[in-house]
């Protein structure tokens, strides 16, 4: 599975990256009724991680990224290590554009897990990541713009 979301912020490249440098920010970035709860929150670098829970409700789950290729103001990776999908790479990209803005891309590779109930999970989490993007895109446009 493939997901792509692109907007842009009058930020300077150097705005956008140090906002997202902390995976702090994802309580930040991400939509009531979900709820983030932090376990182990290292500096976005070159194999750090983040454990942390998603709440949905009543209904937890427990996700666990390593950050690789960072690059930077221009970007960085996080790899699902634990969580509800087989496989979940998420490529996050600052580029600069002629009008002075920055576009903020977001790139995901997914593969949902075998069992029943993570086949829901995942399904339902994919199913809203445009509504999860276009909160993202408006929560970092108001914090940096």
């Amino acid at each position: 599975m493939h997901f792509r979301h692109r907007f842009s912020v009058r930020a300077s490249q150097a705005a956008v990256a140090a906002f997202h440098a902390d995976p702090r920010v994802l309580r930040t970035i991400t939509p009531l009724p979900i709820l983030v709860q932090f376990h182990h929150v290292e500096p976005i670098a070159e194999g750090t991680s983040v454990d942390f829970t998603l709440w949905f409700g009543p209904v937890p789950v427990r996700w666990i990224a390593r950050h690789s290729q960072i690059r930077g103001n221009q970007g960085f990776v996080d790899e699902q290590e634990r969580g509800p999908f087989q496989r979940w790479i998420h490529e996050h990209r600052f580029e600069p554009t002629d009008s002075g803005k920055i576009d903020v891309v977001d790139e995901i590779e997914a593969q949902l897990r075998a069992h029943p109930w993570w086949v829901l999970v995942g399904v339902m989490m994919w199913i809203t990541l445009p509504i999860l993007f276009a909160y993202r895109a408006w929560q970092t446009r108001r914090h940096l713009e």
